[in-house]
């Protein structure tokens, strides 16, 4: 029997990798940045990736001093707008403007939403 860890690891790595075609198939003609979230239970992270160099231009998470203050729990609604926010103003003072939403394994729903949502209400097109 195979082990359930490893199982598991599998099936969120092909999620990922799905996502990602997808992207990368309906946006090659228009290079776009890439938004992209990690999701922990008590923290959550994104970053705006340019592909084509490597490079990250812009990122935010839980974990940043400025949102320190105004967080209790990293791992809630309120938390994940917060970093939405955050990282659209860095993206668009790096002068990107227009990304690709980059959701990973996760689902549109929650916390991955709720960050999603802030970014587009702070200026960022996807």
């Amino acid at each position: 029997m195979a082990n359930p860890q490893k199982l598991l690891q599998r099936q969120r790595w092909r999620r990922t990798r799905r996502v990602r075609k997808r992207l990368r198939g309906k946006y090659q003609q228009v290079t776009r940045p890439r938004l992209s979230v990690f999701r922990s239970h008590k923290h959550i992270y994104a970053q705006v990736i340019d592909d084509t160099r490597g490079h990250t231009l812009a990122a935010a998470s839980t974990l940043d001093k400025e949102l320190r203050g105004k967080i209790s729990y990293g791992g809630n609604k309120e938390a994940a707008k917060l970093v939405g926010e955050l990282v659209a103003r860095r993206a668009l003072e790096a002068g990107v403007k227009q990304v690709v939403f980059d959701r990973g394994p996760y689902k549109y729903h929650g916390r991955v939403q709720a960050l999603a949502e802030a970014a587009r209400a702070a200026g960022l097109e996807f």
